[in-house]
């Protein structure tokens, strides 16, 4: 079973000018518990006693999914963490050349560092579920990459992440996530080696969603993602496509509660101060809302003509809209459900007309404008009778 990682509180607090209060942090972890992500990655305690404040409440809330911290590879980071309670470390250190260089460190000597700051994580909490990543894995050296996690492993670590730090891979390409999951693992293989191997991908190309299904595919076991996408520059997998995709198109076994998703996307919109893009693939508003009448007249009739997800399964439902693209067939089904119902044909096309004139200001009708087009229009067509008569 693939597991997820959320790092909405660790990585999306690192978007320009998103800070989660501990409260609100404390909401959106009870939200992804009952979602059903694995790791709630909640927080970097070093930065600031705010974090670590809202690290120890979460910790202290007694929810399902295991609670984890970011850690420099440095044992006063590891210790802060494990006075957190938590019961997931996540540590990191660059081994590309370059990095090196300007740690003015060489590769044996990381390595020495690494090894020590995990053992002594290890040797802290034993049941602690503890992951090593090499930042910037994908643009470093391979065997860099592939020997620092060898020693890793040896030293405690459970779990290898593959972090995709720039958005740099390309499925399909000379660069790809599966070809990195399919070495790591060979590698850790043939050493006798056993731990899990994650990927962390970011989304500089656009590509991040279709580079974590790629190691997926490759045999990943962790994925990670946020709510939004959320996270530095142009963010990380967005958490809502790639559950929708995992569990509608794969599909794997899985406990994730999916209606909880628009909510938990409200929520941290809200205080993220972030909006939901209305294209959004899931928790847009216009997701899964038909717009064209060919469109609006197939989907009635059955909505698989122009919907390959249905909406049930994220406690949503199709909605239609009304605006300048409207036919016949939409308008009769919304007056339909505003209980608007035997309006003779040319008091229908004088509404539909009215409907497309506001449509053609940018705007599309609710379901409280309509009532007041038909309230309109009805006084119209009564007074052009008695002008009339």
């Amino acid at each position: 079973m693939i597991a997820v990682l959320d790092s909405t509180l660790r990585e999306g607090e690192q978007t320009p000018g998103v800070f989660f209060d501990s409260h609100v942090k404390m909401a959106i972890a009870e939200k992804l518990d009952r979602l059903g992500v694995d790791i709630i990655e909640a927080g970097h305690p070093v930065v600031g006693e705010e974090i670590a404040n809202g690290l120890r409440r979460i910790v202290s809330s007694s929810l399902q999914a295991r609670i984890g911290a970011h850690s420099r590879s440095l044992k006063k980071d590891v210790d802060l963490a494990l006075e957190c309670g938590v019961g997931f470390l996540g540590i990191f250190y660059c081994v590309g050349d370059e990095r090196l260089r300007d740690c003015s460190s060489t590769l044996n000597q990381a390595i020495d560092m690494i090894s020590e700051t995990i053992s002594y994580a290890r040797s802290r909490k034993s049941d602690l579920l503890i992951r090593y990543t090499p930042e910037d894995t994908v643009r470093s050296p391979m065997e860099n990459v592939l020997s620092v996690s060898r020693e890793a492993v040896r030293a405690g670590a459970d779990i290898i992440s593959i972090a995709d730090t720039t958005g740099h891979l390309i499925p399909g390409s000379a660069r790809t996530m599966s070809e990195w999951v399919r070495r790591l693992r060979a590698s850790l293989d043939h050493a006798g080696l056993e731990a899990r191997i994650a990927v962390h991908c970011h989304n500089d190309r656009g590509l991040a969603l279709a580079n974590a299904l790629d190691g997926y595919q490759a045999g990943a076991d962790i994925i990670d993602a946020s709510v939004l996408g959320l996270g530095e520059r142009a963010g990380i997998t967005d958490l809502a496509s790639l559950l929708a995709v995992l569990s509608q198109d794969f599909p794997v076994a899985h406990h994730w509660q999916l209606a909880e998703l628009p909510g938990l996307y409200q929520l941290v919109s809200r205080y993220a101060d972030v909006p939901i893009p209305v294209n959004h693939p899931i928790c847009g508003r216009n997701a899964f809302t038909h717009c064209a009448g060919v469109h609006i007249q197939a989907a009635l009739k059955n909505p698989i003509h122009y919907q390959s997800l249905a909406p049930e399964p994220f406690g949503l439902t199709s909605q239609i809209a009304l605006d300048h693209m409207s036919g016949m067939a939409a308008l009769q089904y919304s007056l339909e459900h505003i209980g608007a119902i035997d309006l003779d044909r040319e008091l229908q096309e004088s509404i539909l007309a009215k409907v497309k004139d506001v449509g053609r200001h940018g705007r599309t009708v609710d379901v409280n404008e309509l009532r007041w087009i038909v309230s309109y229009q009805k006084e119209k067509a009564i007074n052009k009778e008695t002008y009339v008569a």
